[in-house]
């Protein structure tokens, strides 16, 4: 038993010694800069959906037939817009739906939704 922790302790010896030595950093004097890095926030697409399955885009209403055609213009925008959908409570899953498959087949891929945390029942 003792021969085997003598050999331990030399092996510890060895690697303590020769661990500091296996790191090969290049010293690099890098240049300063003072600056804050450029934060762009993506704006956001407001589109609300009324109980009688109307759609509004940012307040402004909207016909279903012109929703694909206002999809694919942002998801053509570079950084591409949010989406936050708005439904009422009394709104039919099928219409929130159909708005959330017709949104991820023009490329949108940031869709949120947003609710009343206030709200009590």
């Amino acid at each position: 038993m003792i021969p085997l922790i003598d050999v331990m302790l030399v092996l510890l010896v060895i690697f303590i010694i020769t661990a500091p030595l296996l790191t090969h950093a290049v010293k690099v004097d890098l240049p300063k800069a003072a600056s804050r890095p450029n934060l762009t926030r993506p704006e956001h697409i407001s589109l609300s959906i009324d109980a009688g399955g109307q759609l509004f885009w940012n307040g402004e209403a909207l016909e279903r037939s012109a929703l694909r055609a206002r999809l694919d213009a942002a998801s053509a925008q570079r950084p591409q817009p949010e989406l936050h959908l708005r439904a009422d409570r009394a709104t039919p899953y099928q219409a929130l739906a159909e708005v959330m498959s017709e949104a991820a087949n023009a490329g949108l891929a940031r869709i949120a939704f947003v609710s009343d945390p206030d709200l009590k029942n």
